[in-house]
């Protein structure tokens, strides 16, 4: 009796830390889209990438002041691999908001997310991956609404440019990741692409620069978009698998849809919720497919 009542209670405990996870994955999400729908407010008076110089100059010295990275002891490829991720890192975000200030959050943030969703069906090598490409590919359609005349071409040049990015973001995050200890790597790269963003954000800005009250909306944009983001999906990856969570980090076409709807006012067709939902279950399939896959290679042969 006492072992039943100990396993009743230990299942409880489990479910309501996962449940509690889920929270924190949704809460992130959450604050991200948040973060960038303040960045939209921004760009009137300090631009895309001014915008990005904030971000980047603000996340860099919140990472700098809790990973307090070392400079010494590191190899020649370790310091090529940071340049090589900061490089990613401003590329990545200068395009995002390039396409932010032309469509809206969520056909934006669907449209960057065929980034890593290419780069998991790749990885995969396998045929069944190629249903989930289409899958997507048929959101992409419906994404424009029944036209894709109604969406900025360039705009949507941008966002693409983001999503191959992003495969480039996780692509070298890995490398530095084995270079470099805790946040150590992404602190140094986060540094170096604000250094990177600091002429072109400079330019867009101006002399809006000098207005305390846009610094501290930027500033807070990187902590909504990098900072609290990043610790709770921290404390999330705790407590649920990593499949878990890659299926739940899908869901961000969905969160900025609705972050776009209630703080831009930015509404969309039935056409365009269809899309974002075909991109989602196509990356939920990707993930659990090459999840499967992973688990068939791990088993011993018997």
């Amino acid at each position: 009796m006492r072992a039943a009542r100990r396993g009743l209670i230990f299942l409880v405990r489990a479910r309501s830390g996962q449940t509690s996870a889920l929270l924190l994955v949704i809460a992130g999400l959450a604050c991200q889209e948040v973060g960038a729908s303040l960045a939209v407010l921004l760009f009137p008076a300090v631009g895309p990438l001014g915008m990005v110089m904030l971000r980047l100059v603000f996340s860099a010295v919140v990472l700098l002041v809790i990973a307090r990275p070392s400079l010494r002891g590191h190899s020649r490829d370790g310091w090529l691999a940071v340049l090589a991720f900061g490089l990613v890192l401003a590329v990545m975000n200068a395009l995002f908001y390039l396409a932010l200030e032309r469509l809206p959050l969520g056909v934006t943030v669907t449209i960057e997310v065929l980034g890593p969703l290419v780069l998991s069906i790749v990885a995969a090598k396998r045929a069944s991956a190629w249903l989930w490409a289409l899958l997507a590919l048929a959101g992409v359609v419906a994404l424009g609404g029944g036209g894709w005349d109604r969406l900025d071409p360039l705009g949507v040049v941008f966002a693409l440019g983001a999503a191959a990015s992003w495969a480039f973001y996780i692509l070298a995050s890995a490398r530095v990741g084995r270079e470099f200890p805790r946040l150590d790597g992404l602190a140094l790269a986060m540094s170096a692409g604000a250094l990177l963003s600091l002429p072109f954000g400079i330019l867009d800005a101006g002399a809006a620069l000098f207005r305390i009250e846009l610094l501290a909306i930027g500033a807070a944009v990187a902590v909504l978009s990098s900072a609290i983001p990043y610790a709770l999906e921290l404390m999330a990856l705790r407590r649920l698998p990593a499949s878990v969570f890659a299926i739940l980090m899908s869901l961000a076409p969905a969160t900025a849809a609705i972050a776009g709807f209630v703080l831009l006012g930015q509404h969309m067709s039935w056409l365009e919720i269809v899309g974002i939902a075909l991109v989602i279950a196509a990356s939920v399939g990707a993930i659990r497919s090459s999840g499967r896959a992973a688990r068939q290679t791990a088993e011993p042969l018997g």
